[in-house]
């Protein structure tokens, strides 16, 4: 096999395997939290820090509702593993208002065009956590 083949990105087959993957996984979350008492989903949510409304939104955003927020972090040079190992009611918190944010078309448009270091501040309701972790020097990239 050629060195090109090993650089190739993902078939269109696997691609929609994984895609196919995500949303079994996420109807099956929905569903599960869907045939829970009112108790039981209670007891849960608290456990998780979270309003039963906002676990039912959170299982209906998906798996990946949050994946905007590390891919911003990495591109304005903060380290998303060392903000969730410092400060993990912060991260977990970020991470809940990015899966519920109604700005992730424009989110991922600036980053597809890498320009979200400069843009995010204008829409992102994390842009007051990052700004202040942008000022954590050992939370920064080397």
């Amino acid at each position: 096999m050629d060195s090109f083949a090993h650089h190739q990105s993902p078939s269109l087959a696997s691609r929609l395997l994984r895609w196919f993957s995500d949303v079994w996984v996420s109807a099956t979350e929905t569903d599960v939290i869907g045939q829970l008492d009112d108790r039981t989903l209670q007891e849960l949510a608290c456990d998780c820090s979270a309003s039963a409304d906002q676990l039912k939104q959170l299982t209906n955003a998906g798996p990946h509702a949050a994946d905007e927020m590390v891919a911003l972090m990495l591109a304005i040079n903060i380290d998303p593993a060392e903000v969730a190992r410092l400060y993990p009611q912060r991260f977990r918190d970020m991470q809940v208002n990015c899966s519920l944010c109604g700005s992730k078309e424009r989110c991922r448009r600036d980053l597809y065009e890498q320009v979200i270091a400069r843009e995010y501040v204008r829409y992102c309701c994390n842009a007051n956590h990052l700004t202040a972790l942008q000022k954590d020097a050992p939370l920064l990239m080397a």
